[in-house]
Formats: structure tokens, C-alpha cells, sequence
């Protein structure tokens, strides 16, 4: 029997200070946990966000160790949560670039899973320019976990984009996105994109962004929010640090696939 779970994405504003950015998400997974929350979601970026690209590649981590992934183990553990965190800077084979790494950690502080970004942002309009190929290498597998209330899909950012990625899942009960869409690109498409992807696979979509005006002047969309599978918004933080959370109920993700049997009407 699936159980029904409390939630929660974790809104930021990262900094370039890495231990800073530990101690503001260690504060907000506590009081997520606080409200009942049995999964969390950080944003990508969250233990970095520097003055300039390269700056994360001095905090890059091997797998297994260093200070980031120890934050997010132990906070799993001292919480009794999935902790879902977001992206850190893992070390990459090619020199002068990293992996943008989203980690999966279980309620006992073990780590469950591991997804590297395969879809690297690139947009350009008037002062703003950003590539990510620059310094980070493009993951090349999609990547879910079981947890207590069914599959988790994993994806980040730019992902969201791309329909075909959440399909190569298969049937999952929620697909996480954790994201640091730009102030441009997600007043323009982040709702509506949050909302298509929970409404064509008929399941809940809980996205973890960074929100706000950064060190570095970066101006980051915010709106973390949780979709349910009829595509509602159930909750939503507009800007600055915070936590959304709401609950995941297996009974109503069933209720809407029975009641609209779209995914098994599908033919390709």
C-alpha cells in the first residue's frame, strides 16, 4: 500500500559563500522537517552560487566526500527524510568543467541515487548570457528512486523542457525539479511548464528554485511550488528563502489516472 507524505521544496537565495549556504539550507530543512515534511527538495545551485561560473569549480567534490554531501547526509539522518539535494559541483573527468549533480539521500543518511543534469542551459537577450557547457559536462542518463509513496523522477532545470526526458521514466508518482530559472525565463514559461509536465504524466511536480537577487547579480525567478496531478497549484512561494510543502496522496494520483485514463491511451 502506498502512503500519502508531507513534501516540501526549499526556496533560496544562494550566495558565493559555501558555509553560508550550508547553514541557510540546514535552517530550512529543519523547519520543513519541523511541519511534517518525510521528503525534501533543495534547489540547484543551492551550496553555490558564485561571483562568476568557474567559481564552483574550487568547491567541486569527489563522490562520497566533502562538506556538501556530508551537510545533505547528515540532515537526511538528523531528520528521518529523503532529502533531494538539488545540485552540487562534482568532480568531471574534463579538466576546467564539473558535473552539475543532484543527490538522493534516505531518512537513515544513505545515499540513494545519483543524477547528473543532462540538459545544459544556454540563453541570450540583451546584457543577459549564460552557457553552462562552458563548465559543466552533460550528464547522459535519466535517473528515479522508490520511495514510500512510489517512483520519484529526477530531473533539474532546463530539463523541464523536455517532455521526452520525463517519458523515458516511466510511471512515476512525482518528478522533482529543483532550478535556478533566470527572472526572464521563468516569468515567461516556469508555471506553465511545471503544470504540463504534472498534467501529462498525471503526476505530482514539486519544484525548488532559487528566488531572488543573488551576490553576483544574477535575478532568479523563485516561485517553488507543488502540482498536483490535475495540474493545480497547491502551493507556491513567490520570492525569497522559504519552504512550500504540501501533501502527495497516492489515492488522488489514482482518482485522476482512473478518471482520465490518458496514459493508457497512449500509443507511441
Amino acid at each position: 500500500m502506498k502512503q500519502a507524505m508531507k513534501i516540501a521544496a526549499i526556496q533560496m537565495v544562494s550566495t558565493p559563500a559555501v558555509e553560508e549556504n550550508l547553514a541557510s539550507a540546514s535552517r530550512l530543512v529543519a523547519q520543513a522537517a519541523g511541519q511534517g515534511a518525510g521528503l525534501v527538495l533543495l534547489p540547484e545551485y543551492w551550496p553555490i552560487m558564485g561571483m562568476k561560473e568557474s567559481d564552483k569549480l574550487a568547491h567541486a567534490e569527489e563522490p562520497g566526500s566533502g562538506p556538501i554531501q556530508q551537510c545533505m547526509s547528515e540532515l537526511a539522518r538528523e531528520h528521518g527524510i529523503w532529502l533531494v539535494g538539488g545540485t552540487l559541483p562534482l568532480a568531471a573527468q574534463e579538466s576546467g568543467k564539473v558535473m552539475n549533480t543532484l543527490m538522493v539521500y534516505d531518512p537513515q543518511g544513505r545515499h540513494a541515487m545519483r543524477y547528473d543534469k543532462i540538459h545544459l542551459f544556454s540563453f541570450t537577450k540583451g546584457e543577459e548570457s549564460y552557457d553552462e557547457a562552458r563548465t559543466i559536462v552533460h550528464g547522459d542518463s535519466v535517473r528515479s528512486f522508490e520511495a514510500p509513496f512510489g517512483k520519484v523522477g529526477l530531473s533539474v532545470c532546463y530539463d523541464l523542457r523536455f517532455p521526452e526526458l520525463y517519458r523515458a521514466m516511466g510511471d512515476c508518482a512525482l518528478i522533482v525539479m529543483p532550478a535556478a530559472f533566470t527572472h526572464t525565463t521563468g516569468q515567461a514559461h516556469w508555471e506553465i511548464l511545471l503544470r504540463a509536465r504534472a498534467i501529462e504524466n498525471q503526476c505530482y511536480v514539486l519544484a525548488s528554485a532559487q528566488g531572488g537577487k543573488h551576490p553576483n547579480g544574477r535575478r532568479t525567478w523563485g516561485h517553488s511550488m507543488l502540482v498536483d496531478p490535475w495540474g493545480e497549484v497547491v502551493s507556491v512561494l513567490p520570492e525569497g528563502e522559504g519552504v512550500v510543502i504540501g501533501e502527495l496522496d497516492p489515492e488522488q494520483l489514482q482518482r485522476v489516472r482512473a478518471s482520465l485514463p490518458a496514459l493508457r491511451h497512449r500509443k507511441l
